[in-house]
């Protein structure tokens, strides 16, 4: 490896510590820059990786290029095209030139670049190649300018590292400093697995892999160093996960094993006898909630599989046993869509449901407040304030929390110190690819429902452009001549002229007025009030409402069995998550139904894949997974999970076979040494508290 010379004395005797503001050629303005990215000690900028490798070994000569492929290439600039005065959008266009040919590379909102480069320079570039008026354009490039100087080995002729930059801070000058940091202090990194891991796995030293990860020789080496990193961001993850889920399993919890007289009076009262799954899943919950330890179990199943009813038999266990339950959704309207389900399953045997959110009347909210605290409410209906805001449960023993991935795992930890250890199930809203459910959810047990109730049939989807409107109006008066009704759902509520979306509030007028005069129209949406949302569903229920023109708020929770048309208006402007969810409210009855996803304009690539994931499948598990590979995983979550720490290499989707490696070592370590302990496992201890930054009560492992 390049070698930096003889130590300065700062450096003689290494320190992972040590502020990067001491480093030979790093001064204040550098080290503000730096700080700017979250690196402040060496050990920081060991672990800052870089985002991609360049071949440049390989750079592809101009003449080579191929429209729609990413290359990395190199030339010297001939000409300089600013964007014309005034013309703030048109792009800054530089001619270049390599022995094989011409190029051009073209930047929007580039025109500052016209100070930044100059005829003459030498510049490395990677980008997509297109074609535009004939020319080679290599459009929005990543840049480098090349010059000549003492570790110009460091920038050309091998795997070049690229970093995430930030304002004053260019890419050579960074990569310089990352290789005297990694070539002075990297095999000073201490060794955190344990020597029978790293066999086991055959993964390659920590000092070697971080080497490597920077400056490969080979993309070999690359491949090896990146899989001992990702190796590591799993084991941390599945090691905190591990020793939570051993805690609860020792923890003391309740034990609620009544006669079970209101779970098979609910039983009886059903429609239908319950799918074998969910007799599978319910004998599950029902040992877990006999036991006398906490339930920590998440429940998933795909739309319509009938999750609300066994969170239903859960909670009727807990009430007949002396207990409180509490149903927690993430939002308000979830909230109240739960209550009006609840009430309606539980009401009918006595069971009384309570709403508690933040929009209830001070006076209201007070008193239900009291109620709960004085054990006078047995069931209790809210957003995830239940359990976070001060309010008090005279005997809390189950809290059902429908996940909708924003509550995560250091708020189930808090959740524990309520009540008596409740127990706790999860709901899932969305199906959840295997490797997402085992970073999520690794500290609970998982049931899923895999079947579908009796009566439930496919629904057919099909999507449809403007010019069919006609076609699908025609085709919703025949299928309420027919008895059946429809909903036809919107974005929003209210004109939007940024984004031109017909509005629900408008186009319920207009179908009520010119298309379907004669038909009864209702409009549901989410700025009006519980009681008039709950009237309108009673309504619709009850066959006096034809077509139901709603916002999203009818995305969950709703089931009406002689609904069977799903009209989704701007398909394209959802994602495949709601999209999903919208279909699972049609298909509840005996007949056909269908869902028709209608679209405007010209649809951007990834809508075209939702909307064609959508047509091709009515698989949760598999639209999950396009989900998950369309959005990636920070993405697919919405909101960052409370608790978990990020990962530095590890991707879920490329290295799924890795996560279920790490996942076993995990286990087999805590298994054996529950607390780490073993002095063989300190090195490792001390990397799992640094990773988790002593959330979760993970510091007591010490």
């Amino acid at each position: 490896m390049y070698s930096t010379g003889a130590r300065t004395k700062q450096t003689a005797a290494p320190d992972l510590r040590t502020p990067l503001r001491f480093l030979p050629g790093v001064g204040p303005r550098r080290a503000a820059q730096l700080e700017r990215k979250g690196l402040r000690t060496v050990e920081d900028a060991l672990f800052f990786l870089p985002l991609r490798h360049e071949d440049r070994t390989r750079l592809v000569d101009f003449r080579s290029l191929q429209p729609g492929q990413v290359a990395t290439c190199s030339g010297t600039i001939v000409g300089l095209s600013p964007p014309p005065p005034g013309r703030s959008r048109a792009p800054l266009v530089v001619m270049l030139r390599d022995e094989s040919g011409y190029a051009q590379a073209s930047w929007f909102h580039g025109a500052y670049l016209a100070r930044v480069f100059t005829r003459g320079q030498r510049l490395v570039l990677h980008g997509r190649v297109t074609r535009f008026k004939g020319a080679i354009v290599i459009q929005q490039p990543d840049y480098e300018i090349v010059e000549s100087d003492d570790d110009e080995r460091l920038h050309t002729g091998r795997l070049v590292p690229v970093y995430s930059l930030t304002e004053g801070l260019p890419q050579r000058p960074l990569r310089t400093l990352m290789w005297r940091i990694v070539d002075t202090f990297a095999r000073d990194v201490p060794e955190a697995l344990p020597e029978a891991v790293r066999e086991r796995r055959r993964l390659v030293a920590l000092p070697q892999a971080l080497s490597d990860c920077h400056f490969p020789g080979t993309e070999a080496a690359l491949a090896t160093a990146r899989r001992r990193l990702a190796f590591d961001d799993f084991l941390l993850l599945q090691l905190g996960l591990a020793i939570l889920r051993s805690r609860t399993t020792r923890a003391r919890g309740v034990q609620m094993s009544p006669r079970g007289q209101q779970v098979a009076r609910l039983r009886a009262s059903l429609p239908w006898p319950l799918t074998r799954a969910q007799e599978r899943v319910w004998d599950e919950i029902r040992r877990d909630m006999a036991a006398p330890h906490p339930m920590h179990r998440l429940l998933q199943g795909d739309v319509g599989s009938g999750k609300t009813i066994v969170a239903a038999l859960a909670v009727l266990t807990a009430v007949e046993a002396g207990y409180q339950a509490a149903v927690m959704a993430p939002t308000e309207i979830l909230a109240e869509q739960h209550f009006m389900t609840f009430r309606q399953l539980l009401e009918p045997l006595g069971v009384p449901v309570i709403l508690l959110t933040a929009s209830l009347k001070p006076r209201e909210r007070a008193a239900r407040r009291a109620g709960l605290a004085a054990g006078e409410a047995p069931c209790v209906v809210g957003t995830h304030a239940l359990v976070q805001e001060g309010v008090e449960f005279r005997r809390l023993g189950l809290a059902v929390v429908d996940e909708q991935h924003r509550f995560g795992v250091e708020q189930r930890a808090r959740l524990r110190g309520k009540g008596e250890h409740p127990d706790l199930l999860v709901m899932t809203a969305t199906p959840i690819p295997r490797t997402l459910a085992l970073t999520l959810y690794g500290d609970l047990e998982v049931s899923v429902l895999d079947e579908l109730p009796p009566g439930r049939r496919p629904v057919v989807t099909a999507a449809r452009t403007e010019s069919k409107r006609r076609e699908i109006y025609t085709f919703l008066r025949d299928e309420i001549a027919r008895g059946r009704q429809a909903y036809v759902v919107y974005p929003l509520v209210e004109e939007s002229e940024a984004l031109d979306l017909k509005a629900a509030t408008d186009m319920a007028r207009r179908l009520a007025e010119d298309v379907f005069p004669d038909l009864s129209v209702g409009l549901m949406h989410g700025r009006l009030g519980f009681e008039e949302k709950d009237a309108i569903m009673r309504r619709f229920k009850a066959g006096e409402i034809n077509i139901l023109v709603s916002t999203t708020v009818i995305e969950v929770g709703i089931d009406v069995a002689n609904a069977s048309v799903m009209l989704v208006e701007h398909a394209e402007r959802f994602g495949l998550s709601q999209l999903h969810q919208l279909r699972g409210r049609v298909g509840r009855g005996p007949w056909k139904s269908v869902c028709i996803l209608l679209t405007s304009g010209r649809l951007t690539e990834e809508a075209q894949q939702r909307i064609a994931a959508m047509v091709s499948t009515n698989d949760g598990f598999r639209i999950a997974e396009v989900d998950l590979e369309l959005r990636g995983p920070g993405e697919f979550f919405g909101t960052r999970q409370s608790g978990l720490p990020e990962f530095r290499t590890a991707d879920l989707l490329r290295d799924a076979a890795l996560l279920e490696e790490a996942r076993r070592e995990a286990q087999a370590i805590i298994a054996a040494d529950p607390e780490l302990r073993d002095p063989a496992h300190r090195a490792l201890r001390a990397s799992l508290l640094a990773r988790w930054r002593g959330k979760l009560a993970l510091a007591s492992a010490g």
